[in-house]
């Protein structure tokens, strides 16, 4: 018995070409890929001429805390966003804040077809755990952690030992928890010793996991490596041994071709927040990065620095800017951003044997898209215009490990409409909470 039988459809593989036909999950897992469909019976057979089904997008920056501080970091720079408004910020959440937090953040990945996440990290884990864990979605769960510098407030001030010693026991609670992972993290060098990020790193990769760190994300911040450390933040990761597969280097916006070149050779992926980057840090080099051989992948980071969080408007922004910055169209084809937007996001977050893209035996995340809209029925080429023309009202259907999260545009697991009014009293709370009002 199959489970779900979805076709006739043009299925987009990702890793392999698209073609019209059927796709068959079976235990959550895909079972069957083909023109045409198995003989077993199916328990639901979903009807889906004409329509696009997708891998579910992985996105690579996804700070879950933080959807309830929508518009509190618009048009300041990165320190003043920091210091005055961040830190202040989640430093008012109580851990159900952090949890509804989490669940809206979750709701409009779904509604725009991510299926995975990287967080990397909040104060109230546990309470982030449970809203992803309600709302379905994959994740890679990580904490904040710093133990040094200037900035932090008075109220989120740990040791170095204080701050492994919470990660190990968040480990030990959330890795390989239903479809939930966790992940050690680092917030910036500006605040991270060399001690933790060393310990960070061997933790890290004694779990099988991946580090998160925000690296090279503005002038300033090389400027204070060298002067502390005598190198730039990636020079001196380099140094460590913290460059590598398992090293998850965001933004990574400020980069000479060395630091690009160190990134490529010793095969550390970064997380490319499209909208984030150019609205507070910059330009990065990303056609560079991907001429070097560097592994890219694509994120939204939080909603106080992007306000769109969408992985499909990612993708778009992604691919025009570069070829702006290039000024050569032909850079970052849309089928090159796909990728970075399923697979090499999977890649990058260590699970490109689980998901990332439509191929037997892996888990059935996907999406069904509906082309039949203004902005998509023209298109010339549908699988150029996942890139160039899709948009959230395209998205129909998510699936993930098999299981509906949302179905005809209707959510499966939560009613929407009450879980938003709430979190828009609980953001205006925590807003006076923290002085913002």
């Amino acid at each position: 018995m199959t489970d779900v039988r979805i076709g006739p459809a043009l299925v987009v593989p990702v890793d392999a070409p698209p073609f019209t036909g059927y796709v068959e999950v079976t235990g959550g897992a895909i079972s069957h890929l083909g023109e045409a469909p198995t003989a077993a019976a199916a328990a639901e057979t979903v009807g889906a001429t004409g329509r696009i089904v997708v891998p579910g997008f992985v996105n690579t920056h996804c700070h879950t805390s933080q959807q309830l501080g929508r518009g509190l970091g618009d048009d300041v720079d990165l320190l003043t966003w920091l210091h005055e408004r961040i830190w202040p910020y989640e430093l008012a959440l109580t851990e159900a804040d952090a949890e509804l937090s989490a669940l809206v953040c979750a709701i409009e990945q779904i509604r725009n077809g991510t299926t995975l996440i990287a967080d990397p990290g909040g104060r109230h884990v546990d309470g982030m755990a449970r809203g992803i864990a309600a709302a379905g979605i994959r994740a890679l769960l990580g904490r904040s952690s710093m133990d040094s510098g200037d900035g932090r407030p008075k109220g989120d001030r740990e040791s170095t030992a204080e701050v492994l010693a919470a990660q190990d026991d968040l480990a030990a609670r959330w890795h390989g928890n239903g479809r939930l992972r966790f992940s050690y993290t680092l917030r910036t060098i500006f605040n991270c010793s060399d001690d933790l990020i060393t310990a960070t790193v061997e933790r890290a990769r004694a779990l099988g996991s991946v580090v998160q760190m925000h690296v090279a994300e503005i002038p300033e911040e090389n400027a204070h490596t060298v002067a502390t450390r005598g190198a730039t933040t990636v020079r001196h990761l380099a140094r460590l041994g913290a460059l590598g597969p398992d090293l998850l280097a965001v933004h990574a916006v400020w980069l000479d071709d060395d630091e690009i070149e160190l990134l490529a050779s010793s095969g550390c992926p970064v997380s490319h927040n499209a909208a984030s980057n150019y609205k507070i840090l910059g330009s990065p080099r990303i056609a560079d990065m991907l001429d070097a051989g560097v592994l890219v992948g694509l994120g939204t980071d939080g909603a106080p620095s992007n306000n769109r969080m969408s992985m499909i408007d990612e993708m778009w922004l992604a691919a025009i800017a570069q070829k702006g910055l290039r000024r050569d169209p032909t850079v970052l084809p849309a089928a090159a951003v796909l990728r970075m937007a399923t697979l090499d996001g999977a890649r990058a977050l260590g699970m490109a044997g689980l998901v990332g893209s439509l191929a037997l035996g892996k888990r059935a995340d996907l999406v069904l898209l509906d082309p039949f809209t203004a902005n998509f029925a023209t298109a010339a080429d549908p699988v150029s215009a996942l890139v160039t023309a899709l948009k959230s009202e395209n998205v129909e259907s998510v699936m993930c490990d098999g299981e509906w999260l949302m179905r005809d545009r209707r959510l499966t697991r939560i009613d929407e409409g009450a879980v938003l009014a709430e979190a828009a009293a609980r953001a205006a709370a925590v807003r006076r909470r923290a002085g913002m009002t």
